[in-house]
């Protein structure tokens, strides 16, 4: 028997709003203080993603099967004549078998101020049919910026975090075995300029548009380095006056980051995330009074085996067929008065009154928010 329900029920129901009743418990006590570091960053000061193209090398049999990737055995030619070795003429490169050699891309990312000889992690991940890079070993591989340009030299053996084993037939694994890191594994070769001493000013990006955020760290700057050193551009930059000294500057952009605000108070937002069933509400959400019908489909399929014998000496074969019944079952819905909800202690404990699946809250919010009665932003993500 098959039972099949246009609304599907999980078991997380209870579990997911007694974590938003935890999260509303915790964000109704009184606002904490925050950095400017922690809401604010100084615009130029950024990392750079590197990336580059390269071989890993000593591999148990698991590398790429050559004749179905040819750039493979192409790019270990193209190694061997860098090294001096010149294949004999004639030879094809698309015969060989090279089950120890996988061809991969190299990720890294460069921080801010880093300088040549410093040492950064690298992502290394197969490209090709590879069934394991494990205790494979980086050759030599440069890793470029985005405008071309060479930041970087990755080297060294990987670090895989999975295990796998296979044998006639059967298989086993752990984790994921075609992508792993290296600790260290790249030396930076060239530092990338950072405009933090150009100018008279300095500009702090927020991690978010608040006005009244960005309205808080004008006010702290200033009360602590005199009225106009801090200027707010917009909702999202404030433009401070710094000292022009290298040395100075450094340590006036670490004092500023240290000043304390006080958090707001965020705009009342529901987030949904529509492949898991998850909702996530902060404080701010709050409900207007409404009412809700509720009810359930659910379609059931019945499947019975039907054998069909020949008659005696008819020289016919028997058969089974499959017979099946299909019946819809639906479930009345009742209609609930929900009371208007002002704390967010209220509104999960309205809509754990409708005993609704997260999936069936999901357009349940939706026709909520469309009727007017859910003071909050809708986010599905």
């Amino acid at each position: 028997m098959k039972v099949l329900s246009t609304l599907p029920k999980f078991r997380t129901a209870h579990g997911i709003f007694l974590l938003a009743a935890l999260c509303g418990s915790m964000l109704s006590l009184p606002a904490q203080a925050v950095r400017i570091k922690e809401v604010a960053a100084v615009q130029g000061v950024r990392s750079n993603q590197l990336t580059g193209y390269g071989l890993v090398v000593g591999l148990d049999g698991t590398g790429d099967q050559t004749t179905q990737m040819p750039y493979t055995t192409q790019t270990l030619s193209n190694y061997l004549q860098q090294m001096g070795i010149t294949l004999p003429t004639g030879s094809n490169m698309s015969s060989l078998q090279l089950k120890n050699v996988a061809a991969v891309i190299v990720t890294a990312e460069l921080p801010a101020f880093a300088q040549p000889g410093q040492q950064i992690d690298v992502v290394v991940s197969s490209m090709g049919n590879a069934k394991s890079l494990k205790g494979g070993t980086l050759i030599t591989t440069p890793l470029r910026g985005a405008d071309g340009e060479i930041y970087a030299l990755a080297q060294g053996n990987m670090v895989v975090g999975g295990a796998g084993a296979s044998q006639a037939g059967s298989k086993v694994q752990i984790n994921h075995l075609s992508a792993g890191r290296i600790p260290l594994g790249a030396q930076v070769e060239r530092a990338i300029p950072t405009p933090l001493n150009e100018g008279n000013t300095i500009r702090l990006g927020l991690n978010a548009t608040d006005f009244q955020m960005a309205n808080q760290v004008v006010k702290a700057i200033n009360n602590r380095h005199g009225s106009g050193t801090a200027t707010a551009l917009d909702g999202r930059t404030v433009e401070v006056r710094a000292p022009e000294m290298s040395g100075a500057r450094v340590s006036f952009i670490a004092d500023i980051e240290e000043l304390t605000l006080q958090s707001s108070k965020p705009a009342a937002k529901v987030v949904i995330n529509a492949r898991t069933g998850s909702i996530v509400m902060n404080q701010a959400v709050s409900l207007g009074p409404c009412a809700i019908a509720h009810g359930n489909l659910a379609i059931t399929i019945n499947s019975t085996p039907v054998i069909s014998q020949p008659g005696p000496f008819s020289q016919g074969q028997t058969v089974v067929a499959e017979k099946a019944s299909i019946q819809v079952t639906q479930e009345p819905g009742k209609v609930i008065n929900m009371p208007a909800s002002p704390q967010l202690a209220d509104v999960v404990r309205s809509l754990n009154a409708l005993g609704a699946t997260p999936q069936d809250l999901l357009a349940i919010l939706q026709a909520i928010k469309a009727a007017g009665a859910l003071n909050a932003e809708l986010e599905v993500i």
